[in-house]
């Protein structure tokens, strides 16, 4: 796989950024993950904004224009046609981009809740800072499950780790938490909204044994369904509104490219 650091292009294993960085020392810096679809990259501009807006609210100095020409130039030595690209800018001021493999995933997810305090100061900001995201899905695979589900300690469901949730309670209608529950301004979870009927809908903890169907969101994943919450089997999955909400996004994806994804 591919890398192209601070504009030079080499091996992924052959990058290599200063240890004294502090995107390293203190994961102080910003990142994104684009999806390539026949080797091109979807909902760039997206990206690229929420990669600017992140940067601003961390005070991180950002040349976007540089980060845009360090991609075209890895996408165009690049021959992974299915595969995903990371953006990184850090602290120390280096910028990164590397392409990465697509992970296997289970065909459908196990999740279990996980008490989570989301860090207002970091709201709106895809940073370094990751500990806590990983660290919740090692706590939910300790329990059996696939993914956590991140609940408030007050009870309120927030989101996955890397993903937006998404639930029925009746079969007939989608649910999902609002940004005012400081969650991420998915890309993903953003499409969701505009070609799904999709209400956003505060959801307490109490209320996950009332799920009938349910799946999680994002880039990588696209729509991925959810067979069990807490090991409590869902009675569909992937349900009726999730196989359209899949059938959805990927058609989405397709009419944005103007290719077959």
């Amino acid at each position: 796989m591919l890398a192209i650091l601070d504009g030079t292009i080499s091996d992924a294993s052959e990058a290599r950024i200063p240890v004294s960085d502090d995107g390293f020392l203190r994961g102080d810096g910003v990142f994104e993950v684009i999806r390539l679809y026949g080797g091109r990259p979807f909902a760039l501009e997206d990206h690229l904004a929420r990669l600017t807006n992140s940067a601003a609210n961390l005070r991180l100095p950002l040349d976007v224009d540089a980060v845009r020409a360090d991609l075209e130039t890895l996408l165009e030595a690049n021959d992974e046609a299915e595969a995903a690209v990371r953006l990184v800018v850090t602290r120390g001021g280096h910028r990164l981009a590397m392409v990465e493999e697509l992970k296997p995933l289970p065909a459908t997810l196990a999740m279990a809740s996980i008490e989570y305090a989301p860090s207002r100061v970091l709201d709106g900001v895809k940073s370094l800072s990751y500990a806590a995201n990983v660290l919740a899905r090692r706590l939910a695979q300790e329990r059996g499950a696939d993914e956590a589900l991140l609940v408030t300690p007050h009870g309120r469901v927030l989101e996955g780790p890397t993903n937006t949730f998404v639930c029925s309670f009746d079969g007939e209608t989608l649910v999902t938490p609002p940004l005012s529950e400081h969650i991420l301004d998915s890309i993903t979870r953003r499409r969701l909204l505009a070609v799904c009927d999709v209400r956003e809908q505060v959801i307490a903890g109490d209320d996950l044994a009332r799920v009938r169907e349910a799946f999680v969101a994002s880039t990588l994943r696209e729509v991925h369904p959810i067979h069990a919450i807490d090991g409590a089997a869902l009675p569909e999955a992937p349900g009726p509104l999730t196989q359209a909400a899949a059938e959805r996004i990927r058609a989405q994806i397709e009419h944005e490219l103007g290719v077959s994804a």
